[in-house]
């Protein structure tokens, strides 16, 4: 009897977690998601544009917080994504996530995240402005 009480009482959402969710889904709830969905679809339009300064194919920052870029040739040579994760760890302290990490399909390309501050953002892409001269897209 005392399993089946417990098998019960602790089946399911926790109070904790439905009190969370109930604000999450209130009018101020909502308000305030829209608000950090906003700040992190602006950082995503900031990334975006940066890459596209530099020349590269980019793809996403529209309708989620990724930016997805197709990797470039430096120095003459077509870099794998994790050839260019290196790159730009190495190089300019930028981190991203090597496509190929997503399977062979993602292989060429890269992905940055809009999920940070707004100074680690702009940091990010000055760094990332700086392989302006180096890149051969």
């Amino acid at each position: 009897m005392w399993r089946r009480r417990q098998n019960t009482f602790f089946n399911g959402a926790s109070n904790l977690a439905q009190s969370a969710g109930v604000a999450a889904l209130s009018p101020k709830g909502v308000q305030q998601n829209q608000q950090i969905i906003d700040f992190y679809m602006e950082n995503a339009s900031l990334l975006k544009s940066c890459v596209e300064e530099l020349g590269l194919q980019v793809f996403g920052g529209q309708n989620a917080p990724y930016i997805w870029l197709q990797t470039p040739s430096i120095a003459g040579k077509k870099l794998s994504s994790w050839e260019f994760f290196d790159y730009l760890l190495n190089e300019i302290q930028v981190v991203g996530t090597p496509g190929s990490g997503f399977g062979p399909s993602g292989e060429g390309y890269f992905r940055l995240s809009s999920f940070g501050l707004r100074e680690n953002i702009n940091l990010g892409i000055e760094r990332l402005l700086s392989l302006k001269s180096k890149i051969n897209s």
